[in-house]
């Protein structure tokens, strides 16, 4: 790490004692990015579902419950055309700053107590979120010379990423629960706003790396953008003024529309990357393999982005929260998940790889501890059936199955996509999971519906029992399609042979937030 190669850029390990300028630059705006994100996440649903005597928006519990899985779902289709922006129209960083920009003035959008501005407030702020986050760890790929330095480096940049997991809501529920929604909302945008203007102040540090798209766009490639985005651009502008005359423009019908947004994006995707002239019949025949991995995950983060919305109603409505006299704010529970992957994240990595066995049986185990997340929060629910407040214990215990599960998820989804096709197809394949990720949310927003019109109990039972029948599908099944997946080992052996790095992907998969 004392001997850069290349200007701007580290070849070695990274360590809290010794960082390159640029590295703590790139952990500190992801920290401060990240917080507002997560402070957002925790008093969102609580925000709508508040009645409009308490500043709230006064939606229906359904719609509420909803409205995080669309908005999640929609940022993390988004986040496939943000990368594709830093890389043929404006750049890494330019692309960043624009994202900070975004994610600001959507923060402050939500700041205005109006269901309108509430709407375009997300809207703006998913642009944001997908374009900052690609291209954040694009600028870690570029800026790292070597492999372990960039493990290293990624690896503790995730445990800054927890942190502000776990200290945001309690900043922002406690804010926005207790003096003004609004006000939550606004820290979270100062947080970003900060970042964008650390972002400007050290471009220097950066030696021009990400300045400029890789591959930018020919002067036909930006007529046809131009062209093909302003028709989008007319066509959606047209619903939303026939739906608004029509008086179909509610919050139920904005949900509605990113959630088929989110449901249909997502098999394109796949279906595009499949068909690409470039693959060979081994090729795809990973990828056939690989959507039982896709699927998987879909459900898995489905179920886990229910912590921002279903269970986080739940903890106000249904929990016991006064804690030798100090009622607790609900929001805060949503501190737990991070809080006990910083302390079981380490465990994980040191155990997973002693393990042993292949991507399907690790990730049966994962699909299989949130179904027993769930199962045991339908005994929550029916213990609360009757009105009654349940110990906070019971959503912990059920944090902590999601927890564990999430941090053999990732680590294992983030393995298995470097697997699946030859290097030149990583970025795409991570842009594939992405979707399939946005389609958790997408599906999310529709299913979570169905709690009020199911008892809860039968809610989170149904739940529970489909994520832990298909952990044991994964389970049963873990041979074959280990196999399939494994089938013709996909890296570029010249690039393996000359020491060239194979890009390596974000621990952060894209969980609830």
């Amino acid at each position: 790490m004392d001997e850069m190669r290349v200007p701007g850029r580290d070849d070695g390990a990274v360590s809290i004692r010794r960082m390159p300028r640029w590295y703590v630059t790139l952990f500190v705006t992801d920290t401060l990015e990240r917080f507002g994100f997560y402070g957002m996440q925790a008093i969102l649903v609580l925000y709508a579902a508040a009645p409009r005597s308490r500043g709230g928006l006064g939606l229906a519990t359904p719609d509420a419950a909803a409205l995080f899985g669309a908005w999640i779902g929609l940022m993390f289709t988004l986040a496939l055309a943000g990368g594709w922006a830093g890389d043929r129209l404006l750049g890494q960083r330019p692309a960043l700053l624009t994202g900070c920009v975004f994610s600001g003035l959507g923060y402050l959008f939500l700041a205005v107590p109006s269901a309108a501005m509430t709407a375009v407030g997300l809207c703006v702020l998913a642009v944001g979120g997908g374009l900052f986050k690609p291209n954040h760890q694009a600028m870690i790929n570029l800026m790292f010379g070597g492999s372990r330095g960039r493990e290293s480096g990624i690896s503790l940049m995730y445990v800054g990423v927890q942190v502000s997991a776990l200290l945001a809501p309690l900043v922002t529920a406690f804010l926005g629960e207790r003096v003004s929604w609004h006000l939550g909302f606004s820290v979270a945008a100062a947080a970003v706003l900060v970042t964008g203007v650390l972002l400007a102040l050290t471009a220097a540090q950066f030696h021009g790396v990400g300045a400029r798209p890789p591959r930018p766009l020919t002067p036909g490639e930006r007529r046809v953008l131009l062209v093909r985005t302003s028709i989008a651009c007319a066509a959606v502008a047209g619903l939303l003024l026939v739906m608004a005359f029509a008086g179909a423009l509610s919050p139920t019908a904005a949900i509605a529309l990113t959630g088929v947004l989110s449901v249909v994006v997502p098999p394109v995707g796949y279906l595009t990357l499949y068909r690409h002239p470039e693959l060979g019949t081994a090729d795809r025949r990973r990828l056939r393999a690989f959507l039982a991995v896709l699927l998987g995950s879909t459900l898995f983060w489905m179920i886990i982005a229910h912590a921002a919305s279903l269970l986080n109603l739940f903890a106000r409505d249904h929990v016991d929260l006064d804690v030798f006299g100090f009622v607790v704010p609900a929001g805060w529970l949503q501190a737990a998940t991070p809080l006990f992957i910083l302390v079981l994240a380490p465990v994980v990595a040191s155990v997973l790889p002693r393990i042993g066995g292949r991507v399907p049986g690790k990730f049966a185990a994962g699909l299989l501890l949130v179904g027993g997340g769930f199962l045991l929060m339908s005994l929550a629910a029916t213990l609360a059936a009757d009105g009654a407040k349940v110990s906070p214990l019971w959503l912990l215990v059920v944090y902590l199955t999601h927890a564990c599960g999430e941090v053999v998820v990732a680590a294992v989804s983030v393995s298995a996509l470097a697997e699946v096709l030859p290097r030149p197809f990583i970025g795409r394949v991570t842009g594939v999971y992405w979707l399939f990720a946005a389609l958790g949310g997408g599906l999310g927003s529709g299913v979570v519906r169905l709690s009020q019109i199911v008892p809860e109990t039968v809610y989170y039972l149904a739940l529970g029992l489909v994520a832990a029948l298909a952990g044991l599908g994964f389970l049963l099944r873990r041979a074959a399609l280990g196999r399939a997946l494994a089938a013709e080992d996909p890296v570029d052996a010249d690039a393996e042979e000359s020491g060239s790095p194979v890009l390596p992907l974000s621990p952060e998969v894209p969980r609830s937030r």
